[in-house]
């Protein structure tokens, strides 16, 4: 059997809530277990609801000798990751960092950034 006491700590993953209209209910979502959700006619039971599934999932995934994932918030990154794109659009955005007399790694850097909001 697996120490229980040493386990992620539920509390730490990234989870969410969403207005699910299909279901007419909210759902509570869990980045790091993609696979659980959880339904409940107000926001906060859904999150409750969730964050105890990931808990119990946790401990019965430890028992089983399973890997429990670990918190994206307790995992390093480097800021460094690679994209491949077609050639056309690597030109153009070449091109477009030209003419803003920017990097193209500035260029893409601000794209990316620019797309979490709303």
């Amino acid at each position: 059997m697996t120490d229980l006491h040493n386990l992620p700590d539920y509390t730490h993953y990234a989870y969410r809530v969403l207005w699910s209209p299909e279901d007419d209910e909210f759902v509570g979502l869990c980045a790091e277990f993609p696979s659980l959700s959880w339904l409940a006619p107000t926001q906060d039971e859904a999150l409750q609801g969730i964050r105890k599934l990931v808990h119990e999932v946790i401990k019965d995934m430890a028992v089983n000798g399973e890997m429990v994932p670990c918190p994206l918030s307790e995992k390093s990154y480097s800021g460094n990751f690679m994209v491949r794109v077609g050639s056309e659009l690597h030109a153009r955005l070449a091109r477009e960092a030209a003419e803003m007399k920017v990097s193209l790694n500035q260029l893409v850097n601000q794209r990316l950034a620019s797309q979490g909001r709303c």
